[in-house]
């Protein structure tokens, strides 16, 4: 895919910070500097961008300097170019960022990522930095989603178990009514299904299994299951990023969320600096800036919602410390997340899952 140039109205330059710079997938949103530019800064992320877009701006309150351009894009699409633009020795944004960590892990392995030590780096813990290359920097739970209207409590699932049981129990209330990922599509939601396989393959086999014969409605994006909630057409969805769901929630007081009890996968959004940035000293002050308490402090508060330490948002239904409760369990950002990436291996998983769900059993 061909990223197109910036769509949007180049009089968007002069609007106030109260209105929104939009983006949507594959289109490019600029923040003009605060004070005059001297530096510009490019970003490729798979992240939506009314969630990012309060990191920048405060970003930018310590750099004012700094211009930025932001670039969105689906996971698989981000790889697969900047896999290309490395092996050919061009640049490719100052800095990723990805929910998909197995392909950042993956760019790395390849010689694709630039080393980045500081004093913010360290702070960043063991699961989420791997070989100070690719760094998470946004800590988000996978959660069960669910339309308040029209589910009633007693069948609201809080383990994986009782989602494949309540799909055995009620098959007609809820066939085509259950979202999830198109694994095939989104690289986070391959690694979320693959993460789920290997962390608990009996419950994962049984509610696969329960999935397939309930002409699931797959997605490429959080964005697209969650408005299949809003417009009526889904009633659960299953492996939703915590922070599309509260924020979406915001907006939405029908809709819910469910941490699971019995195990929640914990992602750490990924960032990685290419070997061939351009601006490779603005790329890393950038990320120590995400990695810093006043980036993290951001994020909290106005883009992902969640933190390893803090309690849950206001209204999610889960235990209050998801880590100390051993239910957290945290995907590791390192060289085991290379097997989600293994071209056979994955094609077999993908293959195997799109069999099972994109073609539903009797």
């Amino acid at each position: 895919m061909k990223v197109p140039a910036l769509t949007a109205s180049l009089a968007l330059l002069g609007l106030s910070w109260a209105c929104p710079v939009l983006a949507v997938e594959g289109e490019q949103a600029f923040l003009p500097a605060l004070q005059a530019e001297t530096e510009r800064l490019t970003i490729h992320g798979v992240t939506d961008f009314n969630a990012i877009r309060p990191i920048l701006l405060d970003f930018q309150e310590t750099a004012p300097n700094v211009a930025v351009i932001f670039v969105d894009y689906v996971s698989n699409d981000l790889f697969r170019e900047s896999e290309l633009a490395c092996r050919e020795g061009r640049p490719h944004g100052d800095i990723l960022l990805s929910s998909s960590v197995d392909q950042l892990v993956k760019l790395a392995n390849d010689g694709c990522a630039s080393p980045h030590h500081s004093v913010e780096a360290q702070k960043v813990p063991d699961w989420a930095n791997w070989r100070e290359e690719v760094y998470g920097f946004a800590f988000e739970p996978a959660v069960f989603v669910y339309d308040g209207a029209r589910v009633p409590p007693e069948d609201v699932p809080r383990t994986h178990d009782a989602l494949a049981d309540l799909l055995r129990r009620k098959p007609d209330l809820y066939r085509g009514r259950i979202g999830t990922y198109d694994i095939q599509a989104s690289g986070v939601g391959y690694l979320l299904a693959f993460n789920d396989a290997r962390q608990a393959p009996t419950v994962y086999g049984r509610l696969i299994e329960s999935l397939s014969r309930s002409d699931t409605v797959i997605r490429c994006c959080n964005s697209e299951v969650l408005g299949e909630i809003a417009s009526g057409n889904v009633r659960i969805a299953y492996n939703i990023l915590g922070s599309y769901a509260y924020a979406a929630s915001r907006l939405n007081p029908n809709l819910k969320i469910v941490i699971p009890r019995d195990y929640t996968l914990i992602l750490s959004r990924g960032a990685l600096i290419p070997a061939q940035s351009a601006n490779r000293e603005l790329a890393e002050r950038f990320l120590d800036y995400l990695l810093s308490d006043r980036g993290q402090a951001v994020a909290r508060e106005k883009s992902f919602f969640f933190s390893e330490n803090g309690p849950l948002p206001p209204g999610v239904d889960g235990p209050a410390a998801l880590m100390d409760s051993g239910i957290g369990r945290p995907i590791r950002i390192g060289p085991a997340l290379l097997a989600a990436q293994d071209e056979i291996q994955r094609q077999r998983f993908i293959d195997d899952w799109m069999s099972l769900i994109a073609h539903p059993q009797p």
